[in-house]
């Protein structure tokens, strides 16, 4: 299990795959007017957090983990193993050239934690502040074997789906979701792309913590 505490903006992988359409949004001229969410540095992280990650069983992260301005001692469960120049660490469960950055590391690593964190903030804030909602609470939270058309989502609620969502779109368009407490992902569940729709074209913008397995 991953626990992402406090988070913000984040991004899944997906596979491709196909799909039943979910319906068409009830205002397609908005869909069509979506832009992307700038993530500044903050994209060069496949997780970034203020208050720390937890994990616990069997898991994997591709790419860079982040923590700023809380301590590198905030990332617990990684087995951390720090560089000999204590500008990062590493960890068996980031895998590839992933790396591991905390605030409480060498300079210029504090530094640029900062600008990161600064550049997730406005993303957040960008996403967040996205108005006229394509769909409202959707399944009252429980998005569990939906296909998701392009378009904004906002729940006030938890959402959750234990074995696989789908969204189906074409490579530019957008998926922005606004959740306004946690995101729970069941162990093995799978997000899935259909149709040319790309995961970098999908932000979820969440004010609680992520649970992943």
């Amino acid at each position: 299990m991953l626990n992402i505490k406090s988070i913000v903006l984040f991004v899944l992988l997906a596979s491709t795959a196909t799909s039943n359409r979910l319906g068409e949004p009830n205002d397609d001229t908005r869909r069509l007017r979506a832009t992307s969410v700038n993530l500044g540095t903050a994209g060069d992280y496949a997780i970034l957090t203020k208050a720390g990650v937890t994990t616990t069983g069997v898991t994997s992260i591709i790419g860079n983990v982040g923590t700023s301005p809380i301590a590198g001692t905030a990332i617990t469960g990684f087995g951390l193993i720090m560089d000999s120049t204590n500008l990062y660490s590493t960890s068996p469960v980031v895998v590839g050239d992933g790396k591991i950055y905390a605030a409480s590391y060498t300079s210029p690593t504090p530094s640029k934690m900062t600008t990161a964190i600064s550049d997730m903030e406005t993303a957040f804030t960008d996403a967040a502040g996205r108005v006229d909602p394509d769909y409202t609470e959707l399944g009252a939270g429980s998005i569990e074997g939906k296909t998701l058309e392009a378009g904004l989502y906002r729940w006030g609620s938890n959402v959750h789906f234990t074995n696989s969502l789908t969204f189906d779109g074409n490579s530019t368009d957008i998926w922005i979701l606004q959740i306004a407490q946690n995101l729970e992902v069941s162990n093995g569940a799978r997000v899935i792309l259909s149709g040319g729709a790309v995961w970098e074209n999908i932000y979820w913008q969440g004010s609680g913590a992520a649970v992943l397995g």
